[in-house]
């Protein structure tokens, strides 16, 4: 029977105290352990932003699965991190994880996702900084309740984030095509195989692989 050694991760102090967000990681990874048929012999809550790479529950939960030969399982992958530098180390650690929501993905998948999350996170806060810059230099009051002209941003940075999400899956659509992966259907299917979400954390279906490939000509980028 696989021994398990469960870690959640919530955001803030508000989610840590009301439990946000922590039980629908216990019942994900509760799942999977008794789908395993293993046993889940520890379990470890961390208040913190996604962005640090400094645990401290990790780092007990990581001693306590070399101790007893156990297995870390969370229940999805950006409850660890956004950093490919800190998922990189976690593979190299010793200690063998399996996240709930795609239990059969591989080192390369992992760094893949990572790779593209990281990605999204620094061109987003690179967006919004010089958005807040740009503003404040025509003199727009930041904070000012425009109820259309918050509209506008929020449809222009859904358009950017969907715009990079674009950009970031070129090379794993390259990688596919050069194994002879070339349909639309071909192309979802090989995705999900390899469990990389959509850009929402969903399915790929053959018409979200279109509507992604549409996007990337429309950036004027080379699809073939």
């Amino acid at each position: 029977m696989p021994s398990f050694v469960a870690y959640y991760r919530v955001s803030t102090q508000g989610q840590g105290h009301s439990g946000l967000g922590l039980e629908a990681q216990r019942a994900a990874v509760h799942t999977h352990v008794q789908q395993v048929g293993g046993s889940l012999i520890g379990e470890f809550t961390e208040v913190e932003s996604g962005a640090l790479d400094e645990r401290t529950e990790l780092n007990v939960a990581l001693k306590q699965c070399r101790t007893q030969k156990a297995m870390l399982v969370i229940a999805k992958l950006d409850r660890l991190a956004r950093s490919v530098h800190f998922i990189a180390q976690l593979l190299n650690s010793g200690v063998e994880f399996v996240a709930a929501d795609m239990p059969h993905a591989n080192k390369l998948t992992i760094h893949i996702i990572a790779a593209v999350a990281e990605y999204e996170r620094e061109v987003i806060a690179q967006r919004t900084k010089a958005a807040l810059a740009a503003a404040k230099a025509r003199g727009v009051r930041l904070g000012n309740p425009n109820a259309a002209l918050a509209a506008q941003k929020g449809r222009e940075v859904v358009q950017d984030q969907a715009d990079d999400f674009a950009r970031s899956m070129m090379p794993i659509f390259a990688g596919l095509r050069a194994k002879g992966v070339c349909s639309y259907t071909e192309l979802s299917r090989a995705l999900a195989e390899c469990g990389i979400p959509t850009r929402r954390g969903g399915q790929w279906s053959a018409t979200g692989v279109s509507n992604i490939v549409k996007r990337q000509t429309e950036l004027g980028l080379e699809t073939t």
